[in-house]
């Protein structure tokens, strides 16, 4: 049986959308936590996941990015 070949792009997409909901998910974490108590911060935890979750959205769209760059530059 043959697996189907999912192209760079796709796989980079894919990466995007998933960096996307977890930042979602992290960002709806912390608004729970402010609309239950909102004069106290939120744990360390919380915070470092929605940073990396930031982070890797980031590093996700700049791979993307960098990808459909280097596919639409004129080949030398």
């Amino acid at each position: 049986m043959k697996e189907k070949k999912v192209s760079a792009e796709a796989s980079a997409l894919e990466r995007v959308v998933s960096a996307a909901r977890e930042v979602q998910a992290a960002s709806q974490r912390l608004e729970v936590h402010y609309a239950q108590a909102p004069n106290e911060q939120p744990s360390t935890l919380e915070l470092a996941r929605f940073a990396a979750a930031m982070q890797e959205l980031k590093d996700a769209r700049e791979a993307f990015d960098a990808l459909l760059e280097k596919r639409d530059s004129p080949q030398s």
